[in-house]
């Protein structure tokens, strides 16, 4: 049976490029919210000899991923989901956010929960805002409720994220990637149970269409403190969730990579302040 990789937010950025990988031994299902950007990145594909699909869906709207499973497991064996959709601070509200990044996580990994089997990898993009959050500012004992009660947990990630006042968008965008931290340990068990793993990568200052849109909130500076002064290249983290994806990652599961160009060790040893100067 062919081995199926499917990728959220895979028309363009980190996800077509962790496609143009995955594709030489997986069939690849990928799923965005534009048509014709996803058209283009399936003949991408196509001219370098994959066998790939596409099919517009949204992450928020569980009956959307559920479709885009069901279609994942027509085509064959479902061996590898990368989730890597989302949205940064200056695309949306907090609400829409957290709805986004967080919930998008969780209705990604209830979906295909049920189609894990021996060797199934599903890969979480969270990011290096995650790890500077202040722990006394994340609500972990909200967290749950993303599972059982998402209207609530929305509401609570919402109400802290107004005490970023005029940043609460960016507020917002913390918490929701330290919310992916947190989930993806907590659910690395059930996975495990079927045989499959779950794993996050934290990327720092990448070059993709929405690192350079956040360049304009100053996120650019982080490079300062970097201990590689250059922005990320879309085919380094691709390198990384491929291999995240592969056998010889057997036994990684339940924890975060990473992927940052030396930023977080920056700010632990110069201060946040130092981006500023």
């Amino acid at each position: 049976m062919t081995d199926v990789a499917v990728i959220t937010g895979g028309a363009g950025g980190m996800g077509l490029a962790t496609a143009r990988l995955l594709g030489k031994d997986h069939t690849i299902l990928l799923t965005d919210v534009n048509q014709d950007r996803l058209d283009a990145a399936v003949a991408e594909l196509a001219d370098l000899g994959y066998t790939a699909e596409a099919l517009v869906g949204d992450i928020a709207k569980p009956a959307s991923v559920a479709e885009v499973a069901a279609r994942a497991a027509q085509l064959g064996s479902v061996k590898t989901v990368l989730h890597t959709a989302g949205v940064s601070p200056q695309m949306g509200t907090a609400e829409f956010i957290i709805r986004i990044n967080a919930l998008g996580t969780v209705n990604v990994a209830q979906a295909f929960l049920p189609l894990v089997t021996d060797g199934f990898v599903l890969v979480n993009v969270a990011s290096i805002a995650g790890h500077f959050m202040p722990k006394l500012m994340v609500p972990k004992r909200a967290f749950p409720l993303a599972s059982t009660d998402p209207e609530r947990f929305v509401k609570k990630l919402v109400f802290r994220s107004r005490m970023g006042g005029k940043q609460a968008a960016g507020l917002a965008y913390g918490l929701s990637k330290a919310f992916v931290l947190w989930y993806t340990r907590n659910i690395a068990e059930a996975f495990g149970s079927k045989g499959g793993r779950v794993v996050s990568v934290s990327p720092g200052t990448f070059d993709t269409a929405m690192g350079r849109l956040e360049e304009k909130s100053g996120s650019g500076n982080l490079i300062k403190v970097a201990a590689l002064k250059r922005y990320g290249k879309p085919e380094e983290v691709a390198e990384l969730m491929a291999f995240l994806a592969s056998g010889k990652a057997g036994y990684i599961t339940g924890t975060d990579i990473l992927i940052d160009g030396g930023t977080n060790a920056g700010v632990e040893k110069y201060g946040q302040k130092a981006m500023n100067r």
